[in-house]
């Protein structure tokens, strides 16, 4: 025999795992539909099995500038890189440095100054 209270309980956890995934779908929604407006040249990660990431990034014509386990790096001047990536059978794509601060470029040497 459960209390009044224990099921309210399981209830609540419920509630608040519902409200988290809907934030992420949520998000992650938002962040997928502004790459569509990316201004061309700026780096896409292609998020992915690195062989169809691969693919995808030689049929739409991009560059590859890194590629990782899931995650590959590529850049393109044509402004429909996004929607071309998506047909040639990319999983998602993000904006490089929205996603994660990733601009595909090596990064920067800091030197200490005395």
């Amino acid at each position: 025999m459960t209390t009044d209270g224990r099921q309210r309980g399981d209830g609540r956890w419920g509630r608040i795992a519902g409200a988290i995934a809907l934030v992420v779908c949520g998000w992650l929604a938002v962040v997928t539909a502004l790459t569509f407006g990316s201004a061309p040249g700026k780096s896409m990660a292609v998020i992915g099995p690195p062989s169809q990431a691969l693919a995808a990034i030689a049929k739409a014509n991009g560059r590859i500038v890194a590629s990782n386990n899931y995650v590959t790096i590529a850049r393109s001047d044509d402004a429909d890189f996004v929607g071309r990536l998506y047909a040639a059978g990319a999983l998602l794509v993000l904006d490089a440095e929205q996603a994660g601060g990733c601009s595909g470029l090596p990064p920067k040497r800091f030197t200490a100054q005395l």
